[in-house]
């Protein structure tokens, strides 16, 4: 489970790191708004933790633009304003809970579990990919015409990354990270793509050369 950290307050941030890695999570932290923008892009993340008042670009606007690209991963904001008008602000933005400060980091991991699973259930769990052709998230099977297309766990795994990527580019790097968890060679995830590919009866993954794969609905 890959977590976006934006806080800028050097302790916190630390503390925070320190205490879902110890829960088993990775997490990769930032400090600037702009930086963690550019890294949605680069690495698979499941879940975002926004600080709102960050150089750059501020939590809400972050979110914001993300939502705008078709974007969409989970996201708490995790803020020291107490206004009303702040909170409808996070809301309308886009995220699915808001943590005020200081607060416990017990209770911010029960607020990312509560979190990760409401977002699965609001998405459900088929995804149709094109006509007749449906993945379901909960039993991981592809289907088309109501008829199985057997896939390798390997296979199935990308194809997970790019649903839940939908309309933006996966980079090699991100496939890495979300499907092996360590180093392997960029020709080897290109094979495996191609296998995945090669059986899927509709041209739904798109390959942006130079930059990574797409599945564009």
């Amino acid at each position: 489970m890959n977590i976006l950290l934006l806080e800028d307050e050097y302790s916190l941030r630390i503390s925070i790191e320190e205490f879902l890695r110890d829960i088993g999570y990775e997490v990769d932290g930032f400090t600037d708004g702009s930086d963690a923008y550019y890294a949605v892009y680069d690495k698979s993340y499941d879940i975002l933790l926004l600080d709102v008042n960050v150089p750059s670009i501020n939590g809400f606007e972050l979110l914001k633009k993300l939502k705008e690209e078709n974007i969409n991963i989970p996201a708490i904001f995790l803020t020291s304003m107490t206004d009303i008008d702040d909170l409808k602000e996070g809301y309308r933005r886009g995220c699915c809970d808001y943590i005020r400060k200081p607060f416990d980091l017990q209770e911010l991991e029960l607020r990312i579990e509560q979190a990760l699973a409401s977002y699965l259930q609001n998405q459900g769990s088929t995804i149709e990919l094109g006509p007749e052709l449906v993945y379901n998230l909960k039993t991981a099977k592809l289907t088309y015409k109501d008829e199985e297309i057997v896939l390798r766990k390997t296979e199935k795994d990308l194809l997970e990354v790019l649903i839940k990527n939908k309309n933006a580019i996966v980079s090699t790097q991100m496939f890495q990270d979300a499907v092996w968890g360590e180093y392997v060679e960029p020709a080897t995830i290109r094979v495996q793509l191609n296998n995945l590919k090669k059986k899927l009866p509709l041209d739904i993954i798109q390959n942006r050369r130079g930059l990574g794969y797409i599945i564009e609905r």
